[in-house]
């Protein structure tokens, strides 16, 4: 049986990376660390239940929604966020929608055309209890 190895980038686990010359049109649900250095054009969301962490490479771009605990942004997104933990607007961040946040960090240089909206604590219990949707997506589950 073959046992999967996480890499690190910037200090985080990867489990999975869309790499720079990848273009990716659909849903992606995902478990344990995503890096996209590539495009999305789809929601992004973390699988329910599961630890997740997005982070958003200066090149990447994603074109949707983004439902993640952990997000770290340093390139380019169209859509709204909802990070239930933390997000992280780096400096090369270019966020078009709103980001709806329990914590929020901004670097200078970072760029929001939308709103921030702090999360409450109903919001952020209704956000772990929602389901998946019926929708076929890809999904990514991280191995231990």
């Amino acid at each position: 049986m073959l046992k999967k190895k996480s890499s690190f980038h910037d200090g985080q686990a990867v489990d999975t990376l869309i790499g720079a010359e990848v273009v990716l049109h659909g849903d992606l649900q995902f478990s344990g660390g995503l890096v996209v250095e590539g495009r999305i054009h789809g929601r992004v969301f973390a699988a329910p239940g599961q630890p997740a962490m997005l982070t958003l490479c200066e090149n990447g771009f994603i074109e949707g929604v983004v439902d993640v605990p952990v997000v770290t942004i340093n390139g380019r997104l169209e859509g709204d966020v909802r990070a239930t933990e933390r997000v992280e607007l780096a400096a090369k961040a270019r966020v078009s929608g709103n980001v709806h946040y329990q914590v929020v960090e901004m670097r200078a240089g970072a760029v929001l055309i939308g709103n921030l909206v702090h999360l409450s604590s109903a919001e952020r219990a209704a956000a772990s209890a929602e389901v998946a949707p019926e929708a076929p997506v890809l999904s990514i589950a991280a191995n231990g």
